[in-house]
C-alpha cells in the first residue's frame, strides 16, 4: 500500500540522506589520507624496531624512536582530532564500518592529544628504557648471564644460596631503570591529565574500550572464586618446595620458586616436560601443527628472528611489519617445554594477524582488541603441556600418556591460579602506581605480592624489584590482558568443542579448528567492538565461568 507525503517531508528526507553521504565521504577521504599518511611511516618504525630488537643497534633504537615520534606527532594533530570528534558526535556516520574506523580513530587521537615538548620526551625516554632492557645482561658470579641462564638456575637449582644470587641478579636491571620509569609514568599523567583524566591509567583503558570498574568487579569475583583453592594448591607447594631445600615452611621466600616473579607453576609432581622435548626442531615442530590445522605459518617463519644472540632482544614476541602478510615472531628458543610454549603462543598472535580478511579496511585489518590475540596465543601455547597432543605430535606411547596425564592436568590448573594472581599483582600494582608514583613503591609491591600470590617479602629489602619488569615500560596499562585473554581462551575451547560434539579437543590435523578461528575470529579484525566480536564467536559475553569450570571446579 503506498502513501502520499508532503512534498516538504519527502525534501527533508532527501537533504537529510544528502547531509549522510556528505559526511561519509568527506569521513572516507580523511581516513584515506590518514593511511597514506601514516602506513609508510609505521612500516619503517616496525623494521627499525625489529632491527633494533634483533641486534641490539643503538642507531635502530634513535630511528625507531624518531619514527615513532612522527607517527604520535600525526595523531596529536588537534585540527584532526577537533574534526573526528565533530563527525563522531553528528550521528552522521552511518555506515557500520566506517563508524568503527572513526572510533578507533579518535581514541588513537585522543591519546595522543598531547602537547609536542611532552610527546617527545614520552617517546624518548620510553625508548631509552627499553633500550636498557633489551641490553642489559645481569651480573651473576662475575660473568654476564642470559634471561634463559637465570630462569634455568631457578627451575633446577638445589643449592639455596645460589638461588638466592640468581634471584638478585634478575632484579639488578631495576635499580638501573626505576627512577626513570616513575619519570615516564608522570609525563603519561601529566598528559593524561590535560585531557580530562584522573591519570594515565583510566586513560589506557578507556581508549582501549575498556573500564576500570568493570575490570575491577571481574578481578574481585575472581580473587573470590579462586582464593581457597589457590590457597590449598600454595600450602602444598609450600610443602613440597621446603621439603626440597630443606627448610621450614616460613622460611621460603621470592627466590624458593621457580622463576623471578613466580609467575609460572613450579614442577611439584614430577612432572619434566623438557624430557620430551630435548633435542627436538621446535621451529620444525611448530611448523608441521600449524600447517595441520590449516594454518600454515612458514610466511611467519622465514622472516622471524628464532635464537639467542648477543644483544638481541631476550624475550619473545610478534610483530606485523604491514598487516599486508608481513608477519614475523622474535624468540630465543631452547629444546625445552618452555620454549615449546612460546613459539607455539607467538605463533598464535602470527596466525591471528596473517589470516586477517585481505578486503577488509586496513585501519579494521588488526585483532578486535590486545586481549582477544592474547587468548588465540594462549589457546595454542597450552598445547605443549596437553598429553594428547603431545602423544599425537611426539609420537607418544599409551603408557607414556598415562603417565603424564594427571600430572599435567595438576600442573595445568597450578599454572592458571598462579598466573591468574600474579596478574591480579600487576593489574592492582600498575593501577596504584598511576594514582600515586610518589608513594612507596617498593612497599606497595611486596603488599600485593604477600596479599595476592602469598609470599613473604625478603627481609629488610628496600629496591625497585618491580621495575625489573619490562611490561611497565613497553606495554603500560597492558597486563590485566593476559588474564582476560586466558578467560577467553577457555571460552573459545568449549565453544569449539561445543561446535564438533567433542568433550576433548582433538587439535592435530583438525583442520575445523583453524577454520572455525579464522572464519569466526581473524578475518572479523577489528570491524566489531571485542564484546561483539566474542559474543558472534562463542555465542555469550566473556565470562569467567569457563575458566573456573575448567581451572578452579576442575571439571573438563
Amino acid at each position: 500500500m503506498s502513501k502520499d507525503y508532503p512534498v516538504g517531508i519527502l525534501l527533508g528526507v532527501c537533504m537529510c540522506i544528502d547531509c549522510f553521504g556528505q559526511a561519509q565521504a568527506e569521513l572516507q577521504r580523511f581516513i584515506d589520507n590518514h593511511v597514506n599518511k601514516v602506513r609508510p611511516l609505521a612500516i619503517q618504525c616496525n623494521l627499525a624496531e625489529w632491527e633494533a630488537a634483533t641486534t641490539g643497534s643503538d642507531q635502530a633504537y634513535a630511528r625507531a624512536a624518531e619514527l615513532r615520534l612522527q607517527i604520535r606527532q600525526i595523531y596529536s594533530d588537534a585540527n584532526e582530532f577537533a574534526y573526528l570528534k565533530q563527525a563522531r558526535n553528528s550521528a552522521q556516520i552511518k555506515d557500520p564500518l566506517l563508524a568503527r574506523q572513526l572510533e578507533l580513530l579518535y581514541n588513537s587521537y585522543l591519546e595522543n592529544q598531547i602537547d609536542p615538548e611532552t610527546l617527545k620526551q614520552i617517546v624518548e625516554l620510553s625508548t631509552a628504557i627499553e633500550q636498557r632492557f633489551s641490553t642489559y645482561r645481569p651480573i651473576l658470579d662475575g660473568q654476564k648471564v642470559t634471561d634463559n641462564q637465570i630462569k634455568q638456575i631457578l627451575r633446577t637449582e638445589t643449592d639455596v644460596q645460589r638461588r638466592w644470587l640468581a634471584w638478585l641478579a634478575s632484579k639488578q636491571v631495576g635499580s638501573q631503570v626505576a627512577q626513570d620509569l616513575i619519570k615516564l609514568v608522570k609525563l603519561r599523567n601529566r598528559a593524561a591529565a590535560r585531557l580530562g583524566f584522573p591519570n594515565y591509567h583510566t586513560m589506557a583503558l578507556a581508549v582501549a574500550e575498556q573500564q576500570v570498574d568493570q575490570l575491577d568487579q571481574l578481578f574481585a569475583q575472581l580473587y573470590e572464586q579462586t582464593r581457597l583453592p589457590y590457597e590449598q594448591l600454595k600450602r602444598e607447594l609450600d610443602r613440597t618446595l621446603a621439603s626440597r631445600y630443606g627448610i621450614d615452611l616460613d622460611q621460603l621466600r621470592p627466590w624458593h620458586y621457580h622463576d623471578p616473579f613466580f609467575q609460572e607453576a613450579p614442577d611439584i609432581y614430577g612432572l619434566d616436560l623438557d624430557t620430551y622435548y630435548r633435542g627436538r626442531d621446535l621451529e620444525k615442530l611448530a611448523a608441521q601443527f600449524y600447517e595441520g590445522i590449516g594454518l600454515p605459518v612458514e610466511q611467519i617463519l622465514k622472516r622471524s628472528d628464532l635464537y639467542e644472540k648477543d644483544r638481541k632482544n631476550p624475550h619473545a614476541f610478534c610483530t606485523n611489519i604491514d598487516r599486508a602478510g608481513d608477519v614475523r615472531i622474535l624468540c630465543n628458543l631452547k629444546d625445552d617445554h618452555y620454549w615449546v610454549d612460546t613459539i607455539l603462543h607467538e605463533l598464535g598472535h602470527g596466525v591471528y594477524e596473517l589470516y586477517q580478511d585481505p578486503c577488509t579496511p586496513h585501519l579494521l585489518r588488526q585483532p578486535a582488541h590486545i586481549f582477544t590475540t592474547e587468548a588465540v596465543a594462549m589457546f595454542f601455547g597450552r598445547l605443549s603441556s596437553d598429553p594428547l597432543w603431545m602423544q599425537r605430535m611426539l609420537g607418544l606411547s599409551d603408557q607414556q600418556v598415562r603417565q603424564i596425564s594427571q600430572p599435567c592436568k595438576a600442573q595445568n590448573r597450578l599454572r592458571q591460579l598462579i598466573f591468574a594472581r600474579w596478574a591480579m599483582v600487576m593489574y592492582y600494582f600498575e593501577k596504584q602506581l598511576y594514582a600515586n608514583p610518589d608513594q612507596d613503591l617498593n612497599k606497595l609491591w611486596w603488599d600485593l605480592v604477600e596479599r595476592y600470590q602469598l609470599v613473604h617479602r625478603p627481609e629488610g629489602r628496600n629496591e625497585p624489584d618491580w621495575a625489573a619488569k619490562i611490561h611497565f615500560t613497553i606495554a603500560p596499562c597492558y597486563y590485566h590482558n593476559y588474564l582476560l585473554g586466558e578467560l577467553l581462551a577457555c571460552q573459545l575451547y568449549y565453544a569449539i568443542a561445543n561446535k564438533i560434539g567433542a568433550k576433548d579437543l582433538d587439535l592435530v590435523g583438525n583442520k575445523t579448528i583453524g577454520d572455525y578461528l579464522r572464519r569466526h575470529v581473524f578475518e572479523l579484525g577489528a570491524k566489531y567492538r571485542w564484546d561483539q566480536m566474542i559474543r558472534m564467536a562463542t555465542g555469550q559475553p566473556l565470562t569467567a565461568d569457563y575458566f573456573v569450570q575448567q581451572f578452579v571446579a576442575g571439571k573438563d
